[in-house]
């Protein structure tokens, strides 16, 4: 490997990948074929944990033929070859989209995040459909980028927040918008997930294992010596270069349906309440306050904060429950004008408290069924959807149109990390902060690899 770090600008890295944007074709012909065949043909980019269980959930789908499998790891992709013994295997995501263009219908990327925009994008480029895990980018800038490619060539998208389809999920914004608790101020969410370290950066090296190819997971990352169990398998989350910390991983479930609920926007405002920033890894505790413009379904201004790490949530009176029952481990408070709903993470109904007291609520006028506690069968409800439109049979619910303006959401919270206790103010239409030094980190140099 060249230990000399060479980076290009993303804009840059699109062009010379042919991933711009300009003369964007409108009629994906592949894509029309499958449709008229009635079969998809995936090819699934990431093959580790989550990606083990989206190729798993993808590939239920009675209209699905796995082609094609990528993963740096060859024990990984020997894994999931073993399942699909007729698909092709690659190493590099790059060469099995140029070898495979003509061969597949639909991509899935469940890679580290500093990769989702760079897979996504060269598919996108050529009319794939993108199921993309979350959060859906690494940098607010991809994040745009690829809502607005996806855009332009009329893309069939979805996000990989599969609890989205879930029925409490379901239920808690049909409630929410139905005015149970009146107009909402303020939401309060959390989880005491820790994907952050107060440590440095580690120091030396060790051998690259032989079934890892490290200058392919580095990918457009800046280059660093492999550390063994440092950043691969499993810890990349921690790490600025490679993932977003706790708010980019269950933040954006938690977030998700008051977010959609609430049909919020980007905020105007955010401030983090976290230790300095060590330029290495994220920190391990987050209080993050965001403020949001209003909506049909929220005060004048929406007041939103979360909280991770060990021991989050702190206390506070919006979050004490009746008889004193203990708030569930990860979840979300809506806070209205007429009272407050309790929506746990997940798989548990929703709960309505007026006045310090439990209130019973009628659930049926929505059409809903029978709740449902089956995460399997429900999580599997997000990538059929995924699939069925692909095959022109409805539509996604978390297409990048939306999911760009969530990602983007939870990256300003993450951003304001690296600013503690200051509170940075949001311009979305010019797409920078007021605060110039924040503008640094909505995007990132590619390295080339």
């Amino acid at each position: 490997m060249n230990n000399k770090i060479q980076f290009i600008d993303r804009r840059d890295f699109l062009k010379k990948t042919g991933l711009g944007v300009l003369g964007l074709s409108l009629a994906p012909t592949l894509l029309a074929k499958a449709q008229a065949n009635g079969r998809l043909r995936t090819a699934h980019i990431g093959l580790g944990a989550m990606g083990m269980a989206d190729l798993d959930a993808i590939a239920s789908h009675n209209a699905v033929d796995v082609v094609a499998l990528c993963d740096v790891d060859s024990t990984m992709l020997e894994k999931a070859k073993t399942l699909f013994p007729n698909a092709k295997t690659y190493a590099d995501y790059r060469e099995m989209l140029k070898e495979m263009e003509d061969g597949i219908d639909a991509v899935v990327v469940s890679t580290p995040d500093h990769t989702h925009a760079p897979a996504s994008l060269m598919a996108m480029k050529m009319d794939k459909p993108v199921y993309c895990q979350k959060p859906l980018t690494h940098h607010v800038s991809e994040a745009r980028e690829m809502k607005k490619v996806a855009e332009k060539k009329g893309l069939v998208t979805q996000m990989g927040i599969q609890v989205h389809s879930f029925y409490d999920y379901k239920l808690a914004t049909l409630l929410i918008q139905d005015g149970i608790i009146g107009k909402v101020h303020t939401v309060r969410a959390w989880s005491p997930k820790n994907w952050g370290t107060d440590k440095p950066a580690p120091t030396g090296s060790d051998p690259v294992p032989a079934n890892l190819d490290w200058n392919l997971w580095l990918g457009t990352a800046p280059e660093r010596p492999f550390k063994e169990g440092e950043y691969h398998p499993g810890n990349w989350r921690k790490v600025m270069d490679f993932g977003c910390g706790t708010l980019g991983d269950m933040g954006v479930h938690i977030f998700d349906t008051p977010y959609n609920a609430l049909q919020l926007d980007v905020p105007r405002t955010i401030v983090n309440e976290t230790r300095q920033p060590t330029g290495f890894g994220f920190p391990e505790h987050n209080v993050v306050t965001y403020e949001f413009p209003a909506t049909p379904y929220t005060a004048e201004t929406l007041k939103w904060v979360w909280y991770d790490g060990p021991g989050a949530p702190a206390d506070h009176e919006d979050l004490k429950l009746p008889n004193g029952d203990e708030l569930p481990d990860q979840g979300a408070m809506f806070m209205g004008e007429k009272g407050r709903l309790l929506l746990p993470h997940f798989q548990q109904l929703p709960r309505l408290i007026v006045d310090g007291k439990y209130q019973e609520m009628d659930i049926e006028k929505f059409n809903l069924g029978k709740p449902v506690k089956d995460y399997d069968a429900e999580s599997k409800k997000h990538y059929h959807q995924f699939v069925d439109a692909c095959l022109g049979q409805g539509e996604c619910t978390a297409p990048f149109s939306y999911a760009a303006r969530l990602t983007e959401t939870i990256l300003l919270g993450v951003i304001a990390g690296r600013f503690p206790n200051q509170t940075l103010h949001w311009d979305s239409k010019k797409a920078k902060f007021e605060e110039k030094e924040a503008n640094q980190y909505l995007k990132g140099k590619y390295r080339k690899f």
